[in-house]
């Protein structure tokens, strides 16, 4: 469902001159996987969502999301996939049920089957104690629950989530996880990055270490335990920015 090919993001700073933000990529995610994008802030994580969503031109490389490649039938890919950023801004002077209505008419969704919908996501996401509440009184987890509820109302094959718990409690977390679980298990394809080893190690079927936009390693949890005889993601991860570290002092 999603591929990509050599793709990467070069941006160019008048101070610190180029700065390669994501390197060369080839990654494969397949149908109903649920792939964790693992990194540290400004490791290059929502430069590459940001890509797959069409948000960013690449710089090299192209991607293809449900079969349309990223450039020639970006309106295409746009309809195939729901895309959760962190900069998203909604409606404050609108409620969630009048959001979803607004942009089930920007999508050309029959009202009737709009309202069907929402149903189903209002319940899914556990929203109705607020679901006609002003988004602008909305709390953080609130608000977030309706960015998802946004995203995902076109019903698309393809979920790409920048960091879709952060700052949230742990109520409000868990019911994210449990929506990204029972997505993936409806045959939804799941791209979410995160720096919540927890996270990563609870919910993905496979795992990319992504440290200064290289993807260091590909596997899953359990494979990541086998190759370094360790038993967390934190532990994993700083192995291997350790093993980056020696290997370019030996170079």
């Amino acid at each position: 469902m999603i591929k990509t090919e050599n793709l990467s993001k070069t941006f160019w700073d008048r101070k610190r001159g180029e700065i390669q933000a994501v390197l060369p990529t080839d990654l494969e995610i397949s149908k109903g996987e649920i792939f964790g994008l693992l990194g540290p802030n400004g490791a290059g994580k929502t430069t590459f969502l940001r890509m797959l969503a069409t948000v960013l031109t690449p710089t090299a490389g192209t991607a293809f999301i449900n079969d349309y490649e990223l450039k020639a039938q970006s309106d295409e890919i746009k309809k195939s996939i729901g895309f959760l950023s962190g900069n998203t801004k909604l409606y404050g002077r609108l409620s969630p049920r009048e959001l979803l209505q607004y942009f089930g008419e920007l999508y050309e969704i029959p009202l009737q089957q709009v309202k069907q919908r929402s149903e189903e996501i209002f319940e899914l996401l556990d929203m109705h104690e607020f679901v006609d509440q002003r988004i602008e009184k909305l709390s953080t987890g609130q608000t977030q629950k309706t960015s998802i509820a946004r995203c995902i109302l076109h019903d698309p094959p393809v979920f790409i989530l920048d960091e879709p718990t952060l700052g949230l409690d742990v109520l409000t977390s868990r019911t994210i996880i449990h929506f990204i679980r029972s997505s993936a298990q409806a045959g939804k394809t799941i791209l979410f990055s995160t720096h919540y080893m927890q996270e990563a190690e609870y919910l993905c079927h496979r795992i990319g270490l992504l440290h200064r936009g290289k993807i260091l390693d590909i596997d899953t949890f359990a494979g990541f335990k086998e190759k370094t005889n360790l038993e967390n993601l934190s532990e994993i991860f700083l192995h291997y920015i350790a093993s980056q570290k020696e290997d370019g002092d030996e170079a």
